[in-house]
């Protein structure tokens, strides 16, 4: 029986294990295998192999049976989900239905979660900027959360690796807080928001109007054409899939890419239940994994482990990971695992509307838009809220077609389509600030269908986000104003935490054991041979998009884990 056992944990062996095969997770076992380590992915969702598993990728408006649309039953039975904007007839596969991965909402958060090959890399609005040492710096100067143990030149070259892999479109726009990177050629804007840059950087010193950086491929089509992917399409039908690989995403790049190595091993249906702690070897030597169809549950080893499962998933594998010398969670001698959750404040919007630039018009689609970087408190504290905001602009020409007639009449109405003025519109991308009552912690009593403990979430906004709100519309409504824009409307959509699909922290990076969980290279103070590199291990959210972040903290954490084995 020793025998069998020995052998079974051989069979069961690896050089490396990594929990999630999403954004962060994908890149580590890319970064893994190319290193030579045999690396077993362990995801928790279905197998959803690039273009093969992609039903919607090339169908017709025509040929969906609700016309792109959620029938009313099944936004009934989930209305979490329902809120996402990507959740539409064409995308609704890689979504996980409320219904069937509970938890409770102690306060209103929608939990939006993609369980699949790729995670919500499929699904994600792939824009990508760097984060500066005003973003890393931010805590310590303004006083909240504590002190990133990195900065800006600990990640510089790791950004520059990233993103010639993954391929990311934009300009060299010289602007201190949004670091410019190696970047394709850029995507033009539009007529009316190149207009509005005019008048926002003539008139307002120190803001700017960018074109929007996205992990889209624009040239260099021999390089990417080595990774079997190629050029962006400008289909803006991404969250079906894209059977070119024009986007990024785990499926198209980052496992291929692995699997070419030999070295990867990819399980799917695998539930992660928990880490493994050897306490007499003081370290992590694997976890406990339950099939999702049969329950059973199987152990894996390795010496390294990453964890990549998503922000709130990777706090509830560590919080469920006890022991006797780890009782809340394995790292947790300080009882902050689970708190300082945050997230991007997306609430508020401003639209428009411009009558000039008749001349111009918009054809076709981008898979990106204008991009207004943070202009609020950055040199110095200068309104009554900290940190700041990014914005999103968008300007288009509606064109007005009638579809009157038959043949030759219906050929000349559609034919003879009519402009009409330009439609500008934004939307805001605050910082919240990392508090320890926003917190997600495991019930004790309430069970999901594998028995692994739901997870509780109280996570509010706070008035530093009210405040943020208000002079977020007060600034572009100002800004459109001068422009001469019209018929200036603002909202304030109410959507509640989490519909930004950004929820970070939980397992914070730090310099004290006493304060945090991760060191500087994203491991367990208390167990480094877990190293935790998604959305959980973030100190604070700054405005920009995280998952460049993630991605270039799982290749850096990769790199001094083994280093150039």
């Amino acid at each position: 029986m020793a025998n069998l056992n020995i052998k079974s944990e051989e069979a069961n062996t690896y050089g490396a294990i990594v929990i999630g095969s999403g954004m962060s997770g994908g890149f580590a076992a890319k970064e893994l295998c190319d290193k030579g380590v045999k690396t077993l992915v362990l995801e928790r969702g279905r197998s959803v192999v690039h273009n093969k598993d992609y039903p919607t990728t090339n169908m017709l408006p025509w040929e969906f049976d609700h016309k792109g649309q959620i029938p009313e039953d099944i936004q009934r039975e989930n209305p979490v989900v329902s809120r996402c904007y990507a959740f539409r007839e064409d995308a609704a596969h890689f979504f996980v239905k409320d219904k069937e991965h509970p938890y409770i909402q102690e306060k209103p958060f929608d939990w939006i979660r993609g369980y699949q090959t790729g995670g919500k890399s499929l699904l994600w609005a792939r824009q990508v900027q760097r984060w500066s040492d005003f973003d890393f710096e931010g805590p310590a100067r303004d006083g909240f959360a504590v002190d990133w143990p990195i900065r800006y030149k600990d990640l510089a070259p790791w950004y520059s690796y990233v993103e010639k892999f993954v391929g990311v479109a934009g300009y060299a726009d010289g602007i201190p807080q949004l670091p410019d990177g190696d970047f394709l050629p850029g995507i033009e804007l539009t007529a009316v928001e190149d207009y509005f840059k005019g008048v926002v950087e003539q008139q307002y010193p120190g803001r700017n109007v960018i074109s929007g950086r996205c992990a889209h491929i624009t040239g260099n089509a021999e390089y990417y054409a080595k990774q079997g992917r190629g050029i962006c399409q400008h289909r803006v039908l991404c969250q079906r899939g894209c059977p070119f690989g024009g986007y990024f995403s785990s499926n198209s790049a980052t496992l291929p890419w692995a699997a070419r190595t030999g070295n990867l091993t990819l399980q799917n249906d695998a539930v992660v239940h928990s880490i493994i702690y050897d306490e007499g070897k003081g370290k992590a030597t694997g976890v406990r994994v339950i099939d999702a169809h049969t329950k059973e549950m199987t152990e894996y080893y390795a010496p390294v482990i990453f964890l990549n499962a998503s922000a709130l998933n990777t706090n509830l594998i560590l919080m469920n990971s006890t022991s006797s010398r780890f009782p809340n969670g394995l790292g947790n001698d300080n009882d902050i695992m689970g708190k300082y959750i945050g997230f991007h404040n997306y609430r508020g919007g401003v639209s428009g509307e411009y009558e000039g630039l008749g001349d111009f018009t918009t054809e076709g689609k981008r898979p990106t838009s204008g991009y207004m970087p943070r202009f609020r408190n950055v040199q110095k504290q200068e309104t009554n809220f900290l940190r700041g905001y990014a914005a999103g602009i968008h300007g288009t020409r509606a064109k007005h077609v009638s579809y009157d007639g038959l043949g030759e009449d219906l050929v000349n109405n559609i034919s003879s389509a009519e402009y009409g003025s330009w439609h500008i519109g934004s939307h805001m991308m605050g910082e919240t600030i990392p508090k320890e009552t926003n917190y997600i912690a495991l019930d004790e009593s309430q069970k999901d269908e594998w028995g692994m403990p739901q997870l509780r979430v109280n996570v509010e906004y706070d008035q530093n986000d009210e405040d943020m709100i208000k002079d977020y519309r007060e600034q572009v409504s100002e800004m459109f104003d001068a422009a001469g824009f019209k018929n200036i409307k603002t909202w304030d959509d109410e959507r509640r935490p989490g519909l930004d699909i950004h929820e970070m922290g939980g397992v914070r990076m730090g310099h004290d054991p006493k304060t945090s969980l991760l060191n500087k290279h994203n491991q367990l103070h208390a167990c480094p041979n877990v190293y935790v590199t998604d959305g959980a291990c973030m100190t604070s959210t700054s405005t920009q998009n995280p998952s460049l972040t993630y991605m270039v903290l799982a290749a850096r954490a990769v790199d001094h884990a083994f280093g150039n084995s």
